[in-house]
């Protein structure tokens, strides 16, 4: 299992002269940012930006054109063999459908990473998986399935079963996408005390403002015409001072300006 190391605050992902698209078209052109550890950090931007693109990159599911996404000394995009699974016992991954298997449990959802990956006794997996599940308040529902789960409980277990094998990091793609807003709430609120509750780095894929606000410490904004970061810093502080009109538009949600 992985565990977390490191002083606070430090670079835990680099991402460094990052090209990026698909059939070797860049979408996006030297991307340079730092994820520290023990932050929520959000990769914000419109439809189309290339932000889940990015975060492909990140978690090693498609190589970039050019540049490097490093943990630690460890390249994902050319780390092989034992050298990549030790990147990959870095982090978990909570997808956008939060991606539970509909015919197990929520139990057996979050037993089977540990199953898999480990060869503890059955009684200590038990043990771990509904610990998880306790973490983000699913106690009570270990013996359902997905399908008898809100969508906001869907999510919440999809975190549970990412952080089953105690990653340093967990990256999430658009947490709150098909939340009512007080259910979105609720999941960030979730999201933020697990932050400050375990050392756990989060990597947030997301559009949504409220979510921005409440539960990210630093963003990075791709811009898509700009094919790259057009700002960086705490939300809160890139709507209220920042002078790009590109970058206000996106916070107010507003047209952005047409070009003379």
């Amino acid at each position: 299992m992985g565990t977390t190391t490191g002083a606070k605050g430090e670079p835990i992902i680099r991402v460094i002269g990052l090209d990026t698209g698909y059939d070797g078209v860049p979408l996006l052109t030297d991307v340079n940012f730092e994820v520290r550890r023990g932050e929520v950090f959000g990769i914000l931007g419109g439809s189309g930006s290339g932000k889940s693109t990015i975060l492909k990159n990140m978690i090693g599911l498609l190589p970039p054109i050019r540049g490097k996404v490093l943990f630690g000394d460890d390249d994902i995009a050319t780390a092989e063999g034992d050298a990549r699974e030790r990147i990959l016992s870095r982090f978990g991954v909570m997808y956008q459908s939060g991606a539970l298997f509909g015919s197990m449990t929520l139990l057996e959802n979050v037993r089977l990473p540990l199953e898999t990956a480990t060869s503890l006794p059955d009684d200590a997996i038990d043990l771990i998986a509904r610990m998880k599940l306790e973490l983000v308040g699913l106690e009570a529902f270990t013996g359902h399935l997905p399908a008898e789960l809100s969508g906001g409980m869907q999510k919440r277990a999809g975190i549970a079963r990412a952080m089953a094998l105690d990653p340093e990091i967990l990256f999430l793609d658009e947490p709150s996408s098909g939340l009512d807003p007080i259910t979105a709430a609720s999941l960030d609120a979730t999201i933020r005390r697990l932050a400050e509750a375990t050392g756990v780095t989060f990597v947030m894929v997301t559009h949504d403002l409220a979510s921005i606000y409440t539960a990210t410490d630093r963003v990075i904004l791709i811009h898509k015409k700009a094919r790259g970061i057009i700002a960086e810093g705490d939300p809160r502080r890139l709507r209220d001072e920042s002078e790009d009109p590109r970058v206000r538009s996106f916070f107010r949600r507003e047209p952005e300006p047409i070009a003379a």
